[in-house]
């Protein structure tokens, strides 16, 4: 093993994670992220509802309802500095039953203590004007004027890509074996390497919780809190305008309906707790359950327009909150766990605060050159006529065609491996590109891509991944050259 010396060490590579690192890098230190798995963002941060929540929700004095206000009031200069797509689309809590009516109520008083903006609460009427195609059951709904819609995986990659442009170094299928603490600081240690430093960072997402542990007697459980969603075709986009919430539950937020920033559109998510913290398999039961559900908002909901159904997990802490802050006993050593929803909306704010703390305790300076800027890979599904031939005159691989559902070209994906940070797998290539996201979900352009990742990172097609280890396409050539005559 080598052994490599920093200041900082962020272990994980989701959202949380990616902007921590990001807000480090505006200071003098050298840092580095090791992710686990095979790229950025494999984990909770790519399969959730992707909504930028108002803050109604949590319980006032609570750091999820700290961090969810400041951190929306943060995506407005976030997105725009990283080139993120996002949109204030609104957001509305609905009843659908008389016995849910006082909830609604109960959210706007909470939405009020946590300093939430321009609540108000409509009727009836109101609903069915904004929401032509919602339920006649709807009575009453909290409509939230600062809830909005982002795209997860967009934001974790431009976190990740700025914060490796101003220094920050990334280790990825680098799974975190021991955390120790030494005499010149902390020991972390990987399979591959042991890297020394000064402070460690925990935004390790569901398993944060077993590197808090390996340093604090004061122990931390996190248990895996699986939803499935159903995702529909593009056809639909404007069914809904606002992401439509149910009444929440002691479990989650509900069952929702809302389109995404890319034109599709959610249902869901259960909420099931779970043991096996990588169990993101898909249940009869579960799909059921989020139709049902949805149905309830949305009584003609088109089930011929899914195009694919996912699960993802919720890191949901015994401590029923996020955990943030520098360890009692642990010097230096910084939890961000238990970060669940509303987690995406926190983190712009969750990596601003606990990259000051770190700052301040290694008494750093911030850098004069920091540059906040990240330009996104052209969209040239996005693009008018005139900007496409414009970039197909200064690179002929914008000309080529490889995701036909989603217009992803050639150039697209090739810029997506060459990045800060670039891809790896085919399933960083999707997040990255949307290459296979569209209708056939990667039916047609998994081949192509394939080829690519192989030219651009120089290896085999044989060493090809979807998303990591056990997950390979091609195991072997049928033959080799051509068939003798």
């Amino acid at each position: 093993m080598s052994d490599t010396s920093y200041d900082v060490i962020v272990i994980g590579g989701g959202v949380v994670g990616c902007a921590i690192a990001r807000e480090l890098s505006r200071y003098k230190l050298r840092t580095a992220l090791l992710e686990k798995a095979a790229d950025i963002c494999a984990g909770q941060s790519k399969a959730n509802t992707a909504i930028i929540h108002g803050g109604y929700d949590a319980k006032p004095g609570t750091h999820k309802a700290y961090y969810n206000v400041r951190g929306n009031q943060m995506f407005d200069t976030v997105c725009g500095e990283l080139d993120v797509p996002y949109e204030w689309n609104t957001s509305l809590v609905v009843s659908f039953a008389p016995e849910e009516d006082s909830a609604i109520d109960e959210l706007l008083e909470r939405g009020k203590k946590n300093g939430v903006p321009g609540l108000q609460v409509i009727g009836h009427e109101e609903i069915l004007r904004r929401e032509p195609k919602i339920s006649k059951d709807a009575r009453r709904a909290l409509l939230v004027q600062n809830g909005g819609i982002v795209c997860p995986y967009e934001l974790t990659v431009a976190f990740a890509e700025n914060a490796a442009k101003n220094g920050v170094d990334f280790f990825r299928s680098s799974p975190v074996t021991s955390v120790k603490k030494g005499t010149d600081g902390w020991h972390v240690e990987t399979l591959s390497h042991t890297f020394t430093c000064k402070a460690v960072v925990n935004a390790a997402g569901l398993f944060a919780d077993e590197i808090h542990n390996m340093v604090s007697d004061d122990k931390l459980t996190i248990k895996p809190r699986r939803g499935e969603y159903y995702l529909l075709d593009k056809k639909y986009a404007s069914s809904f305008h606002a992401a439509i919430f149910q009444v929440p539950s002691a479990m989650g937020k509900g069952i929702l309906v809302a389109r995404t920033v890319d034109g599709t559109t959610l249902l869901g998510p259960t909420a099931e707790n779970i043991e096996d913290k990588t169990d993101t398999r898909t249940t009869t039961y579960g799909l059921a359950k989020a139709l049902s559900g949805a149905q309830k908002t949305w009584p003609d909901l088109p089930t011929r327009a899914f195009i694919t159904s996912f699960s993802g997990l919720r890191a949901h802490c015994d401590r029923d909150d996020f955990v943030i802050g520098e360890v009692s006993g642990a010097p230096l050593f910084f939890d961000a766990a238990g970060i669940e929803s509303p987690g995406l909306t926190s983190s712009p704010a969750i990596g601003s605060e606990l990259a000051e703390m770190v700052a301040k305790a290694l008494n750093a300076e911030k850098k004069p050159d920091f540059d906040p800027i990240r330009k996104g890979i052209p969209k040239f599904r996005e693009l008018s006529n005139e900007k496409r031939t414009e970039l197909i005159s200064q690179n002929a691989d914008f000309s080529k065609i490889v995701c036909r559902c989603e217009t992803v070209t050639e150039a697209e994906i090739r810029e997506a491996i060459r990045r800060p940070v670039g891809a790896r797998t085919v399933d960083g290539i999707k997040i990255r590109t949307r290459a296979g996201m569209g209708r056939c979900q990667a039916g047609f352009c998994t081949p192509r891509v394939l080829e690519i990742l192989s030219e651009e990172l120089n290896i085999p097609m044989e060493d090809i991944r979807k998303s990591g280890a056990g997950s390979r396409y091609v195991y072997g050539r049928i033959f080799e050259g051509k068939e003798s005559a």
